[in-house]
């Protein structure tokens, strides 16, 4: 059993336990006794339990999404509406709420807090390439720390509503991608205005300076900054 398979299969039997124990050491270690993987096995692929089952979790949704985005053809969305559509795909590829729920407790811890944030970041890093960006300045940060914020309000309002549908949910994300929408095209006056253009000529020039990572560390927050 390959280590993929070895961590498919204790995450299929944590999801029954999550919900009632939390990622914690007693779910761990009831998909262990479960799933028939050898404890020495699973500590080996799980160095860290359940909070590397969580991890995976997160990302099997990323999976999910991307299968899903792939399969639909989004050419007559405006741009827009294709975030929108993705970040809902992401929130639809969750079969059960209660797995997400305890995952926002876990990672709100702060020895995981920066596991949370760099899971949340990458799927976000995802949307943005499963859209097509070819962003290589300082905007491939801006739109992930952006999108960031966007899904994780989403996440938490998400996890509150009890509308039809999730309607409600849907009208919020609508309302925040409206938001940053807006603040993309204040960004863009600001850089066509001549006058403004040299009121912020320091600062624009810094930020000129920034590039995105390599390709092969694409899902890590620093760049690359060019020099003179």
């Amino acid at each position: 059993m390959s280590d993929r398979e070895t961590i498919t299969a204790l995450l299929e039997a944590v999801k029954l336990h999550v919900p009632f124990d939390g990622w914690s050491a007693a779910a761990f270690e009831a998909a262990v006794a479960e799933s028939g993987v050898a404890p020495g096995v699973a500590e080996a692929v799980c160095p860290r339990g359940a909070v590397d089952l969580a991890l995976a979790y997160h990302a099997e949704g990323d999976e999910l999404m991307l299968e899903r985005l792939t399969a639909t053809d989004l050419s007559e969305m405006r741009f827009r509406d294709r975030v929108a559509f993705a970040v809902r795909a992401r929130l639809e590829a969750v079969e059960d709420r209660e797995l997400v729920q305890r995952g926002v407790t876990l990672f709100a811890l702060p020895q995981y807090a920066g596991d949370g944030a760099k899971a949340i970041w990458g799927t976000c890093d995802k949307i943005w390439v499963a859209l097509g960006d070819t962003s290589e300045d300082v905007n491939w940060y801006t739109k992930r720390a952006t999108l960031s914020g966007v899904y994780s309000s989403t996440v938490l309002y998400w996890l509150g509503d009890d509308s039809p549908g999730y309607q409600a949910t849907w009208d919020f994300l609508d309302r925040r991608i409206d938001d940053v929408m807006q603040f993309e095209k204040v960004k863009a006056q600001v850089r066509d205005n001549k006058v403004l253009s040299q009121v912020f000529a320091g600062p624009l020039k810094i930020l000129d300076k920034v590039r995105a990572p390599q390709a092969s560390g694409r899902h890590d927050m620093p760049g690359q900054w060019r020099g003179e």
